[in-house]
């Protein structure tokens, strides 16, 4: 049995210390967020992605047409967070929501605030709330808000 001062050990820290390009159509979908447009990917078959995606998961076409979709969209699926965390980007209760925004087919994970718990139901129509300073990232959404 080896004593513990004859351990080998090393510092360690779990990092990625490379830059990830977007690549061309991702990069057209963050770019088009900092200017408050939301955008999608149609395939052949006329199914639109959104966010816009690279390759259809189903067909593996790759994907170059792009579409505007949204603002505007009905809310799939939620959980409420009633109390949220440090880590949360929303200090007063939200939602975690699918949204199917307008014009497309696939669902976009964003959070939903200034709302009620009770006032939010599948089907309720939720809008985007654009963020002060536009940084080209999802976060240029703050946050979706529902529709009056």
């Amino acid at each position: 049995m080896s004593d513990s001062k004859d351990l080998l050990r090393a510092p360690f820290e779990l990092a990625y210390n490379y830059k990830r390009s977007n690549g061309p159509v991702m990069s057209k979908f963050f770019e088009a967020l900092g200017e408050q447009k939301i955008l999608g990917t149609r395939s052949s078959t006329g199914k639109v992605f959104s966010p816009a995606a690279e390759f259809d998961p189903e067909t593996h076409e790759s994907l170059k047409e792009i579409v505007e979709v949204g603002p505007g969209g009905a809310v799939e699926s939620f959980s409420w967070i009633e109390t949220p965390q440090h880590h949360h980007l929303i200090k007063d209760p939200f939602a975690f929501a699918l949204i199917k925004l307008d014009g497309a087919d696939t669902c976009m994970l964003h959070m939903v605030a200034n709302c009620n718990e009770a006032d939010l139901s599948i089907g309720s129509r939720v809008t985007a709330n654009w963020s002060e300073v536009q940084e080209q990232r999802i976060t240029d959404i703050k946050f979706f808000t529902l529709e009056k």
